[in-house]
């Protein structure tokens, strides 16, 4: 796990903090001018589980509170998925939901060294997915993202996960999309200890109900809500 650990803090000195550029997100801009909205968040246990559930609704709400009767949020992300999964259920999952914004993460599953899937692959199947949303739907926006940094099993389960993440940074600057880093901070509360970090993230991978809502929501709302 220490090797693991270390990998994770080297690559991160070397990527700096996130390259997230500031940008409101299309879909505030159409709830603000009273066009409705479907929003689909597609992606991993991170955003299927608990945890996940907790932060999309934190979201829906906070969205639906100040733009009422606007915000359709349809939460199709699936537990234990990764990018390929993604691909073969793009069709059911997120094209037939005709969103105007799909809010997506699979890297930390993408990086499950079980899944086989290198980081090419996950390239390859991320702008797949990009591509066949933006040919359902060429105004719909793809928001990315990346999640949180796991620990012991899982940490050594998924040895080049930062590379996973830095192909996202990647894919996300050049096709010029909004991108929400929540590394950052996930490292900030490391940095405090390890048990600090296991407050918050209790099983090692799944951030919990609470810092879902308090941490992983609120920076959600303040991505979308960033001016130029």
């Amino acid at each position: 796990m220490k090797r693991s650990l270390i990998k994770i803090f080297t690559f991160a000195m070397l990527i700096g903090v996130s390259l997230n550029t500031s940008a409101q997100s299309q879909l505030i801009k159409n709830l603000k001018a009273g066009r409705p909205q479907t929003l689909v968040t597609y992606g991993t246990s991170l955003t299927a589980a608990v945890g996940g559930k907790a932060w999309v609704d934190s979201v829906h709400k906070a969205l639906s509170k100040q733009y009422p009767g606007l915000l359709k949020t349809v939460n199709a992300a699936k537990s234990g998925m990764w990018s390929t999964w993604g691909v073969q259920h793009l069709e059911d999952s997120v094209i037939k939901k005709a969103p105007d914004a799909v809010l997506m993460e699979f890297g930390m599953n993408d990086a499950f060294m079980n899944y086989k899937t290198s980081v090419d692959v996950a390239r390859l199947n991320l702008n797949y997915t990009i591509d066949r949303i933006k040919l359902a739907n060429p105004s719909c926006e793809v928001i990315l993202q990346i999640m949180n940094i796991p620990l012991d099993k899982h940490a050594e389960q998924r040895p080049d996960l930062l590379a996973y993440y830095q192909m996202y940074r990647e894919v996300a600057k050049k096709r010029k999309l909004l991108l929400i880093d929540h590394y950052p901070h996930w490292k900030a509360l490391l940095d405090k200890g390890r048990d600090e970090y296991l407050k918050a993230v209790s099983d090692g991978i799944h951030p919990d109900v609470i810092p879902s809502t308090n941490i992983i929501a609120p920076y959600v709302l303040e991505r979308l809500n960033d001016k130029p």
